[in-house]
């Protein structure tokens, strides 16, 4: 286990503005969030009610694919981005108990999440986790810390669950995920899941939602159409079912679809 600088005593928390970590934090029953989150999250939820069932989708999702990439696809190394604060079921922990080995570094840039860092750097004694703030707007920054930790010529799984949506510009999140993934060699998976406008799904609802979110609270995010999502995956092999809700991402028979696709692809 390491620290490094992850977690910085001098981090200022706004608590007078909803925060996406600490909203999504209300959202899935967790405890790290002030009463303006929760304010929030209540009128988005009365809004939008659907929006609890994303978040908890977003948390299964991120369960299976790891046990996936781990027990299936030999991954041992994950560089998950805009992790958000801890909760139950971290990457690290779903790897960690399968491959006691695998190494983990988590990326964010929230003060609060700074705060929690400690949470996530346990690891297993045969493996490690880290954490590095930074910036997934600079995508160069989060590959040379990450290198620290992770050796970036054996493959990685990327984990961009829940991120892209806060690049606002859609060719600028294109040529991050592009940049990210040009780094890291054949056999590393994206892992992706994006919230939609996309009406089969219901996601027409996210519009007005997030509208009131980026007046009422930071930081600013987006839905996209799926083409525009499937446009992240270009040049890459999705692996089966493809891009799809979240929620039924190799999920049990009967799983009812949310407004938030997820997928996962692998660079040859």
């Amino acid at each position: 286990m390491t620290d490094g600088d992850a977690v910085t005593t001098g981090a200022r928390l706004d608590t007078s503005v909803a925060h996406n970590a600490r909203v999504w934090n209300y959202w899935i029953g967790g405890r790290d969030h002030y009463e303006v989150d929760q304010r929030v999250g209540e009128h988005i939820a009365g809004m939008f009610p659907v929006i609890r069932e994303v978040a908890r989708a977003d948390r299964g999702f991120l369960a299976r694919v790891v046990r996936h990439l781990t027990a299936e696809q030999g991954l041992r190394q994950f560089l998950d981005v805009g992790t958000g604060l801890p909760t139950v079921e971290n990457t690290h922990e779903i790897a960690q108990r399968i491959a006691p080995e695998s190494r983990v570094v988590y990326v964010d840039n929230d003060p609060i999440v700074l705060v929690h860092a400690r949470s996530l750097l346990t690891s297993s004694p045969e493996g490690v986790t880290d954490y590095v703030d930074a910036d997934v707007h600079d995508p160069d920054a989060i590959l040379r810390r990450a290198a620290d930790t992770l050796d970036l010529d054996r493959p990685v799984a990327l984990m961009m669950l829940g991120i892209v949506n806060f690049v606002m510009d859609t060719g600028e999140a294109r040529d991050i995920v592009r940049r990210l993934m040009a780094a890291l060699p054949s056999g590393s998976h994206l892992v992706l899941t994006h919230p939609t406008t996309d009406p089969e799904v219901g996601g027409e609802g996210n519009v007005a939602a997030m509208e009131f979110w980026n007046a009422h609270a930071t930081p600013p995010i987006t839905a996209r159409g799926r083409a525009e999502i499937a446009s992240f995956l270009d040049g890459l092999d999705v692996a089966e079912p493809g891009l799809v809700p979240c929620s039924q991402w190799r999920a049990e028979p009967g799983a009812a679809p949310v407004p938030q696709f997820g997928a996962l692809a692998v660079k040859r």
